[in-house]
This record gives C-alpha cells, structure tokens and sequence, in this order.
C-alpha cells in the first residue's frame, strides 16, 4: 500500500481514484471494488463488528485506496502501512453533507423504512442470488453510519460536527511530509509534487459520482439478479 486516502465519501474520492491509477498508484481500491465484488462485503462485516482485521489480505494487488469503507480505518491504515502517503481530501462541509445525504445516506436512511412491495421483491432476489451483496446494508451501518456518525446520519449539524472534527484528528495525527489536505479543484500540481512524481499531460479526472448514484442503483441490482454475483 503506497497511498492512503483519508478523505470522507463525497470529497472528490472517485477522481482521486482515478487520478491514483493515472500515476501508477493503481489498482486504486474504493467502495466501488466492494460493490462489484459482493465478497468482500463479508471481509468489511468482519472486521465493523469487532473482529481482527488482515489488512493485507483485505487490499491484496492493490497499491492504494480511498473513499469508504477503508477511510473510516484510515488511522489502523497508516499504522499497518508505515510507509504510504495519506491524501485527505476535502471540501466545504456544508456542500460535503448536501451531496452525502442525496445519495449515500439517503439509500442507508430508505433502508430504515418499510418497504414497498416492489423493492420487498428486489430484496429478497438479491438475498437469494447474492447473499454476499444483501449483507451491505448491515457492513455499511457498522464500518461507517455507526462507526463514523453514531447513526445520525439525518442529523446536518451533528454530521458536519462529525467531518470537521475527522480534519482536525487526521491533521493532527499525521506529520506533513506524510499527509497531504487536498482539494480535488486544485488539480496535478499538489498531488503530483507530494507523491514525487512526474504532472501527467492530461486533464485531471472528474468524476461526478453525484449525477450518477441513483442511475447506476437500478443497473447493479439487476446484474446481481441476473448473475448472482
């Protein structure tokens, strides 16, 4: 693991990724890896409840990793990996939560809710065809809405509490030549110069994952239906 990303879901993790693998910091893990491999939903159940972590079998073939759930381990991760640079990335906590509760924690908040028939119906096909993947709700509530923001991920002021409170602990833990406090909008130069590494000849990746959560939901639950994968 050469690179760490410490950064909160919703701060530009997606074009960090992207960004990471452009460099040669690639494969590039982040919740998206969880998503298309459902096995690893069980590895992340493990270990948010209270069992003992193997990190390296966790993030085997990949040389660094960013966005939830591994960002709520940031602190063990920088503990097991002495020598990866941590990349905490940010931006105004207010956007942050407006974007957040739109998409990741509005999907953790409708689990909340009785169902509707058609979607008791998804659920019990995705339990049937991919029992790995009908666990994410249960990982996802014990790695990050409990573990990060004791549950209240409905409450703005106690989240954005919660995110200003994760950049003070990370600054502060972190000496300056291990971390770098990043703002995606601020492009190669930052990035490139705190991993020593050459300024690529292309634009920085934007990935807006915002516009797209909702559209690629419906897609993956039909590939786990169809594939039971």
């Amino acid at each position: 693991m050469k690179v760490i990303g410490a950064g909160f879901g919703r701060t530009g993790t997606a074009s960090l990724k992207a960004a990471l693998e452009m460099l040669g910091f690639g494969p590039c893990y982040h919740m998206r890896a969880v998503i298309e491999q459902p096995y690893r939903v069980r590895q992340w159940l493990l270990i948010g409840e209270g069992g003992v972590p193997d990190w390296d079998a966790v993030f085997d073939g990949f040389q660094s990793a960013v966005d939830w759930p591994s960002a709520a381990y940031w602190r063990e991760l920088a503990g097991h990996y002495p020598e990866a640079k941590v990349v905490l990335t940010v931006r105004d906590p207010r956007r942050w939560f407006d974007s957040v509760s739109e998409t990741i924690f509005a999907s953790a908040l409708a689990e909340r809710r009785p169902l509707p028939p058609r979607r008791r119906v998804i659920r019990k096909l995705v339990e049937w065809r991919s029992p790995d993947f009908a666990l994410y709700p249960r990982m996802a509530r014990a790695t990050v809405m409990d573990r990060i923001f004791d549950g209240k991920i409905d409450d703005r002021e106690h989240c954005v509490k919660v995110f200003e409170r994760h950049l003070a602990e990370v600054r502060a833990a972190l000496p300056p030549e291990r971390l770098l406090v990043f703002d995606v909008r601020d492009g190669w130069e930052p990035l490139c110069a705190f991993l020593g590494v050459p300024v690529p000849d292309a634009p920085f990746p934007q990935d807006n994952e915002r516009a797209a959560f909702r559209r690629k939901r419906p897609r993956r639950l039909a590939r786990l239906i169809l594939r039971g994968r």
